[in-house]
């Protein structure tokens, strides 16, 4: 594996927990910690070959007993040493073969820049209408019987059936969710983390992506 880096538009940190900070008027700023991972270039997809400019991107590390045949060729191809189970693909205008197996660096996100995020939603199970799509609910009283229920879902015998992406409980969370325009507070390379101000998707220990705002530059 290289030593040298490549900037992309994007990178891949752990999302470690939320704390605030002060600012130089004593202002309290609430903030995300991103715990920064190796962000490795495992493949390079080519427009010629793939129909597509990107850089596939490998992150997450396991011990070595818990990879595939597959997952162990692709990374014994690139050159990389370090046994990084998770991969995604980040596009560019312009790829070089030569950048496999260098890693990502987050050179790019500086303190004040915007960027967004992107992170799979907390998990909340099976949940109700009002809960799930913020439906007001039936009067609260004694006698009513319609409280937090559905309702009325269907129509007569025309058209005779429920129509398609109507709103209902059902599964809640574990959505890709991303939040735009979020400001870099603070990138500390030496400790290994960068701060963001407000809140992202995810739980704690959950991979983000952190990518270059794309409508703030």
């Amino acid at each position: 594996m290289s030593d040298a880096k490549i900037a992309l538009d994007a990178v891949f940190g752990v999302k470690a927990g939320m704390t605030r900070v002060f600012d130089e008027n004593g202002n309290h700023i609430p903030v995300t910690v991103v715990k920064i991972i190796p962000n490795l270039i495992t493949q390079v997809k080519t427009s010629d070959k793939d129909g597509y400019n990107a850089y596939q991107v490998g992150y997450g590390e396991k011990r070595e007993s818990l990879l595939n045949k597959p997952t162990k060729g692709i990374l014994a191809k690139a050159g990389v040493s370090k046994n990084v189970t998770n991969f995604s693909e980040i596009q560019a205008e312009a790829v070089d073969a030569s950048n496999l197996g260098k890693e990502v660096s987050v050179d790019t996100f500086a303190a004040g820049a915007y960027v967004d995020v992107t992170g799979e939603s907390k998990g909340k199970g099976f949940a109700g209408v009002q809960k799930r799509h913020n439906f007001r609910g039936g009067p609260a009283s004694h006698g009513s019987h319609f409280h937090r229920r559905v309702g009325s879902i269907g129509n007569r015998a025309t058209p005779g059936r429920v129509f398609k992406n109507k709103k209902m409980p059902g599964h809640m969370g574990t959505d890709n969710v991303t939040v735009q325009n979020i400001v870099v507070v603070e990138v500390n390379l030496a400790k290994g983390y960068l701060l963001l101000k407000g809140s992202v998707p995810g739980a704690k220990e959950g991979f983000i992506k952190i990518s270059k705002a794309l409508k703030k530059q």
